[in-house]
């Protein structure tokens, strides 16, 4: 079986469930030895141990900026070196603004935003240093499609597609490639706050993806020629209505 990322290191943040956990399976699979960031320390030991010696836990929290900004010391004495980062862990609401939380938007908006920021933020000096990397981040085709439904959610998503496109320009010079990935809706724990109805019926109509199939596009941005960047990768159930 062909092995295209052998030997190389990346880590995953929201690595525990979802589209951080297929994306691990598939780079691991891909021959890459993996540090799965999340904040969930028992959950990511028990994923490790199913996993095997190439994928190892690093625990912390996102939302705490020290926390962030300690994380390159600590992925290195997992991987020795990184050669990829993906920048996943998000979180999700909809619904209409008037009825919304404003505490819950700022926690949203601090993971999507702020903690995506800093984390890429952290690990770059390395891969400057390196003069290569990839830097892969979970946007989603809300990142560039205004969804009424879930206008606050779609407000960060846009965030992050302006920092994807800046800094890729920015660092393009070192050797590192920056493009983000952006699914349609995904059948992850993030759509808890759909309401069932919704939920039943995306499912039902073939309008929502399983994380493998968002994993595998990954996949496909990080094993091109090192002279092609896939900038913006959107990828859409066939029957999606956007």
């Amino acid at each position: 079986m062909d092995r295209p990322l052998s030997g190389l290191c990346a880590a995953i943040t929201g690595a525990a469930s979802g589209i951080g956990l297929a994306c691990t399976r598939g780079l691991l699979a891909a021959g890459a030895r993996v540090a799965l960031v999340d904040r969930d320390e028992g959950r990511l030991r028990s994923l490790c141990k199913e996993l095997g010696t190439e994928a190892r836990a690093v625990s912390l929290d996102l939302l705490d900026p020290r926390s962030v900004d300690g994380m390159l010391p600590r992925l290195l004495a997992e991987l020795g070196q990184l050669d990829i980062f993906h920048a996943n862990a998000g979180s999700y609401i909809g619904g209409p603004v008037v009825e919304g939380d404003a505490d819950a938007w700022d926690r949203m908006l601090t993971l999507n935003i702020n903690a995506t920021f800093r984390s890429i933020r952290a690990v770059l000096p390395h891969m400057v240093e390196r003069r290569t990397g990839d830097i892969i981040v979970t946007s989603s085709v809300a990142g560039v499609v205004p969804v009424v439904w879930e206008p606050i959610y779609t407000a960060s998503k846009h965030a992050v597609q302006a920092f994807v496109h800046t800094v890729r320009r920015q660092v393009a010079k070192d050797g590192i490639r920056v493009g983000g990935v952006l699914p349609g809706p995904v059948v992850t724990a993030l759509l808890d706050d759909w309401p069932k109805a919704k939920l039943d019926d995306a499912i039902a109509t073939g309008s929502v993806m399983e994380a493998r199939e968002v994993a595998e596009a990954v996949l496909f941005m990080l094993t091109r020629p090192r002279n092609i960047t896939i900038r913006d990768l959107v990828i859409l159930p066939q029957s999606l209505d956007l």
